[in-house]
């Protein structure tokens, strides 16, 4: 069983910026790594994922596109997702997941971190 920690989480104003953490247990070079969220009677939806072994493949929801990004410390099997020019609509409890595989449900799960912005 993968072990999936977040950090970074909190309180923000309008405008600003927050990065999350994600450190795994295991390789993160096996897996493919994302972030979710889920806001307050909303399904959960992804917010960024980045693919296994190179990284070099990663996709956004169209709501954060050019406002946040996914990268990764591989030495630190640490996935960070970096968030500007933040958004009430983006507040929720935000989530990394993590799965060997690219499709199908995903194997492992964090705690969840708050991240609420202020208008």
């Amino acid at each position: 069983q993968v072990q999936l920690v977040e950090s970074g989480g909190g309180m923000v104003q309008a405008g600003g910026s927050l990065r999350l953490s994600c450190t795994a247990s295991v390789n993160i070079l096996t897996l493919f790594m994302g972030w979710y969220r889920q806001a307050p009677g909303k399904q959960r939806e992804m917010v960024a994922t980045i693919s296994n072994i190179s990284g070099r493949d990663t996709n956004y929801a169209e709501s954060v596109k050019g406002r946040f990004a996914i990268s990764r410390d591989t030495a630190r099997n640490t996935v960070y997702l970096q968030m500007n020019s933040l958004t009430p609509e983006d507040t929720a409890v935000y989530y990394c997941a993590g799965d060997p595989r690219e499709l199908g449900p995903i194997s492992s799960w964090g705690q969840g971190t708050q991240v609420t912005v202020s208008s």
